[in-house]
């Protein structure tokens, strides 16, 4: 596995420091490729949706179908 030097501000490194405290992350490695596969997801998902053309919904309509999923994933 190849390794990379980042330099960061105080708050960012606290920041990181106290996910890893919390046991979200194992370590600051742990923490870094996890956000480098939430990019490459994000990444992927806009340039599909990009790909996928315009919607015939309207702006109401997804954004009610966006809240009953929320809140079917709520119950």
């Amino acid at each position: 596995m190849a390794s990379m030097n980042v330099s960061v501000p105080e708050l960012m490194r606290d920041w990181v420091q106290r996910r890893i405290d919390s046991g979200q992350y194992a370590s600051v490695s742990d923490y870094v490729r996890d956000l480098i596969r939430r990019d490459q997801a994000l990444v992927d998902a806009l340039i599909k949706g990009e790909r996928s053309g315009i919607s015939k919904r309207s702006v109401p309509d997804i954004l009610c179908a966006v809240k009953s999923a929320s809140d079917a994933e709520n119950e």
